[in-house]
């Protein structure tokens, strides 16, 4: 019996498998660095008026909307509200009477490109793509030539707003 327990004790030590171990570190270790990129402070500069300054004065800006509904269209500032509303003629929208009304606001607001189209989810595809080319490019008479003139080139496209009433 003596020999059994000796030779117990003269066993090594058995070896750790550490595989699993290993390949979680190698999954962990680039997952978190690149996550550490994008967890970046970022500093905003302040600039805090003093005691004796007069407040900045805001420049007027206009968020232009053209909300499309059925049987009209509605032109205004998203700010301000509403500012015109062209009906439907015999069941088409009144493409020209926007785009004039379009070149006045391009007048007031000639740095303006960007505008927002909103829809009711029953317009037509072609509605759209009309009032869209209105709100973009005007034609315009020069001499004996038709030009295009740029409006507002850049538009977003969104839901309207339930209507009023």
């Amino acid at each position: 019996m003596i020999r059994r327990r000796h030779k117990k004790r003269q066993r090594e030590a058995a070896d750790l498998d550490i595989t699993a171990f290993m390949n979680l570190m190698v999954v962990l270790v680039p997952f978190l660095l690149i996550t550490a990129v994008f967890s970046r402070m970022a500093v905003l500069e302040l600039n805090l008026p003093g005691e004796n300054s007069e407040p900045p004065q805001e420049q007027v800006t206009l968020q232009l909307e053209i909300i499309v509904r059925d049987g009209r269209i509605e032109v205004g500032d998203r700010d301000s509200g509403r500012a015109a509303v062209f009906a439907s003629k015999d069941g088409e929208y009144d493409l020209a009477a926007l785009g004039d009304y379009l070149q006045q606001v391009k007048a007031l607001y000639p740095d303006k490109l960007d505008a927002t189209l909103l829809l009711e989810p029953d317009i037509s595809y072609d509605a759209l793509v009309q009032v869209m080319d209105t709100v973009r490019v005007v034609q315009q008479v020069q001499g004996e030539k038709i030009v295009q003139a740029e409006l507002f080139p850049d538009i977003s496209i969104g839901d309207a707003p339930p209507a009023a009433g």
